[in-house]
């Protein structure tokens, strides 16, 4: 049932804001130079590596490393904004297309973050598609703690269900959690 509610609301999501999905690349184009969409490995399902997608919401030349690792000097304006309101997420709809993501579960980590990766092998987390958002994220708990994220991680597999996963889409929708947080 997970599965045919991700590809139902992520063809749905594509469908009715690919515009928006648009302008937005052609904004991030025309703030700062690079591409409009950035594309980097994550670490999926069974520790599978595939290609995420995102708005790009830092400048082109940032070095690949977690959010909480990189300084709040390398997000661009418009990208200030558009992870403030989550709207860089959107091109993941085409991942959770795929199968690779879910709308709900842990988010997909960087392959270098092995601290992270090896928490989550342990506790069972990795059996589950990594998600655009989850219980860490609503509560504000991001990548820089790896094992108390691989701790909620293991409670949101342990309790998943439809309607929690409507839940944290809903608060994710109406501004729980504060996005993906950049070194002060």
């Amino acid at each position: 049932m997970k599965r045919i509610f991700d590809l139902l609301a992520s063809l749905a999501g594509l469908v009715a804001l690919g515009w928006l999905i648009v302008l937005l690349v052609v904004l991030v184009r025309r703030g700062s130079e690079g591409p409009g969409l950035f594309a980097q490995p994550r670490v999926g399902r069974g520790g599978s590596v595939f290609i995420c997608y995102k708005l790009r919401t830092m400048h082109s030349a940032t070095l690949s490393a977690p959010s909480h690792e990189t300084p709040a000097s390398a997000v661009t304006p418009l990208g200030a904004k558009l992870r403030h309101w989550k709207l860089d997420e959107l091109p993941q709809l085409w991942n959770v297309l795929k199968g690779e993501m879910s709308l709900v579960g842990p988010r997909p980590c960087l392959p270098t973050q092995t601290v992270l990766v090896e928490e989550r092998r342990a506790r069972g987390v990795d059996r589950v598609r990594p998600g655009i958002t989850g219980l860490a994220q609503v509560q504000g708990i991001d990548m820089s703690d790896p094992v108390r994220l691989a701790e909620e991680d293991a409670r949101y597999v342990a309790t998943r269900s439809f309607l929690g996963d409507l839940g944290l889409i809903l608060r994710t929708v109406t501004g729980g959690g504060s996005g993906d947080r950049v070194k002060v």
